[in-house]
């Protein structure tokens, strides 16, 4: 049954572009920035206000700080990777864990230096390498070390690894937890940092926090959703092997829904499942409450997901990201770049602007191997009536009677599309992290500022 016109009045107000209501995206970021930086700082301020603590020299205190600061940033991960939105908001949830990859290797080089320095200039203290002769709270110092040394390398070496998605993340968990109590308890047991109320304190606060954000995302998020199931009403197949999953819901709809945002997928699983992916919501949501994931089987869980049959439950976590037009309310115009399945956030931002009525001027251009693999070619031609679209296609292998772009997406090929009055505006790229890189490189050179770059990254582990 179609809403009723005042149905669709008052949902075009709740889907105002967030640029159009009073938030300051900036100011917000700040925030959060501050508090990141007072977290880390904080322990040091204690540390320091609470009462001189015994010193074995420059190199032991430096030793001693060095492990302070990586058991900070250790416990801050657990605060980035919670998907609390407080935090993910002014960033997004795709920078929010760019940012805990690069910390967390942080937190290991500090926590390998502070061995370090004890190991060369003050190897008494580490006592017997040897677990089984070693005091305990020695060997917790070790297990943690080796937790997190183990985080890195099975993140970045996933895939050489062959490490499935799925069991990726239940060791990803497993061992941070295991590390983050290990540690605490190897702080705890030496002492050193702990001879007052205030700073035993101190460590018990950290310990708790993260328990807390541990409850929050593993126990109460799911329970959450539990109480707002989803039931797949349509699967349906598109060019390229891309399947799009229609969603309706079964409890309360999405709240705060942007077009180009991104949620957590669980499919026939209990909501307490660790087996749940990002993906897109390839709808605008002017066209809610159902939800649409168009996704392309590369392997892990997306094959199972793309066979997913009509009728199954599914449970959803979001919405997430900051890719989005919202953002984005007075630009003149959009310049558009995506490749392979990376159309589907760019889809979304032009169905709401389709919805919308907007007419400012969008440069798509949409690069594929082939051009049988361009999914939703028909649907972004459709678009072109009621938009200000202009709509390259660029083809690596085309047919024999293309005559439209060919090979990749290249600074010619900018040129040749992109006018100059257009550097100002927006560019939202979308598509595998070689192709982004390279336009962004590209982009840099045609004079288009950074600040006018917005990408969408895949690949969140």
């Amino acid at each position: 049954m179609e809403p009723s016109s005042q149905t669709m009045t008052r949902k075009a107000r709740a889907h105002q572009p967030a640029a159009d209501r009073p938030t300051n995206v900036l100011t917000h970021a700040t925030a959060v920035l501050l508090m990141g930086v007072a977290a880390v700082a904080a322990p040091f301020a204690i540390l320091h206000f609470t009462g001189p603590t015994p010193s074995g020299g420059v190199i032991w205190d430096f030793s001693m700080g060095l492990g302070f600061g990586a058991l900070g940033l250790a416990a801050l991960q657990f605060a980035l990777t919670g998907r609390l939105r407080w935090i993910t908001h002014p960033f997004g949830a795709d920078i929010v864990y760019l940012a805990h990859r690069y910390l967390s290797w942080g937190a290991v080089a500090l926590m390998l230096a502070h061995f370090a320095l004890l190991y060369v200039f003050h190897q008494p203290a580490l006592g017997v390498l040897n677990p089984l002769e070693a005091r305990w709270e020695l060997t917790a110092g070790r297990v943690g070390l080796g937790c997190f040394l183990l985080l890195i390398i099975t993140s970045e070496f996933r895939k050489r690894l062959h490490l499935r998605h799925e069991w990726w993340r239940a060791l990803h968990l497993g061992l941070a937890v295991m590390g983050m109590l290990a540690a605490t308890a190897h702080v705890l047991g030496v002492g050193n940092l702990t001879d007052t109320a205030a700073k035993r304190a101190l460590w018990l606060g950290a310990t708790f926090g993260f328990v807390a954000v541990l409850v929050y995302t593993h126990l109460y998020r799911p329970w959450m959703s539990a109480r707002n199931p989803w039931r797949v009403v349509s699967n349906t197949e598109e060019r390229g092997g891309v399947h799009t999953l229609e969603l309706a819901p079964e409890g309360r709809a999405l709240h705060r829904w942007k077009p180009g945002q991104f949620a957590w997928l669980k499919v026939e699983r209990s909501p307490y499942s660790l087996i749940e992916h990002p993906f897109t919501i390839s709808t605008a949501p002017e066209k809610g409450p159902n939800l649409s994931f168009s996704i392309k089987p590369l392997g892990d869980h997306s094959s199972e997901l793309a066979q997913t049959p009509v009728g199954a439950r599914a449970y959803i976590d979001g919405p997430y990201g900051a890719f989005s037009i919202d953002r984005m309310a007075k630009a003149p115009g959009m310049v558009m770049i995506a490749g392979g399945v990376g159309i589907t956030p760019i889809l979304s931002n032009l169905h709401a602007l389709e919805a919308r009525a907007d007419r400012r001027p969008i440069i798509l251009i949409y690069a594929n191997s082939t051009w049988e693999e361009a999914s939703f070619r028909e649907e972004l031609a459709a678009m072109k009536r009621k938009l200000n679209l202009t709509l390259v296609h660029v083809v690596e292998n085309p047919p024999d009677n293309w005559d439209g772009e060919s090979g990749r997406v290249s600074r010619e090929t900018l040129i040749r599309h992109l006018p100059a009055d257009t550097r100002n505006w927006p560019h939202l790229l979308c598509g595998p992290a070689p192709m982004v890189h390279a336009l962004r490189r590209e982009l840099d050179k045609l004079g288009v500022k950074p600040r006018h770059i917005d990408n969408e990254i895949f690949e969140l582990v």
